[in-house]
């Protein structure tokens, strides 16, 4: 599934579907153990057209951070890295190669625009029979299970990249 990805790293580490789709491989260290969330994807017209742009003006500032790599979403990534490879050799010329160090593009290596993540996105719930939510929800459930885990709030403000412990505690104190 194209959007694969995308799901993995909005369940696992609460990130903006913007955020998702703009995580290179530069970012991700495996050395390290760690993944940086340091820029997003937009989307936006110009002249009628419309465009795909890489930023590193994030949300907030709390919105920059550096996660764990959890040993999940390490071997998935590294499958995925491998599968990009195989898809590369596979369509030869076809494959686009401007954009080779994204983790989020399609099997042609074209990036994934955000609106297609969106409706995408419920129609994989329904084919699996899964309750209909939005593509953001996965943050809320992210941060659901950490407060579930007994994860201090802080901590999940960190997580999720909010700039103030106020926004986190309001959202996820019901739990």
């Amino acid at each position: 599934e194209t959007i694969y990805i995308p799901i993995v790293l909005a369940a696992y580490y609460g990130v903006r579907r913007s955020e998702a789709l703009g995580l290179s491989w530069d970012n991700v260290d495996f050395d390290k153990k760690e993944i940086r969330i340091c820029q997003k994807l937009v989307e936006a017209k110009q002249k009628g057209k419309s465009k795909l742009t890489l930023s590193d003006e994030m949300k907030t500032e709390g919105s920059r951070r550096t996660l764990p790599l959890l040993p999940d979403v390490e071997e998935i990534l590294l499958k995925h890295k491998e599968r990009q490879e195989s898809y590369r050799k596979q369509f030869r010329r076809g494959y686009s190669t401007k954009h080779l160090d994204m983790v989020c593009v399609d099997q042609m290596g074209n990036l994934i625009k955000p609106n297609y993540v969106t409706s995408r996105f419920p129609k994989i719930l329904k084919k699996y029979g899964l309750r209909a939510i939005r593509f953001h929800d996965l943050r809320h459930t992210c941060a659901s299970l950490l407060v579930t885990k007994n994860i201090n709030m802080k901590v999940i403000q960190v997580w999720l990249g909010h700039s103030n412990m106020s926004t986190t505690a309001d959202m996820y104190s019901h739990l």
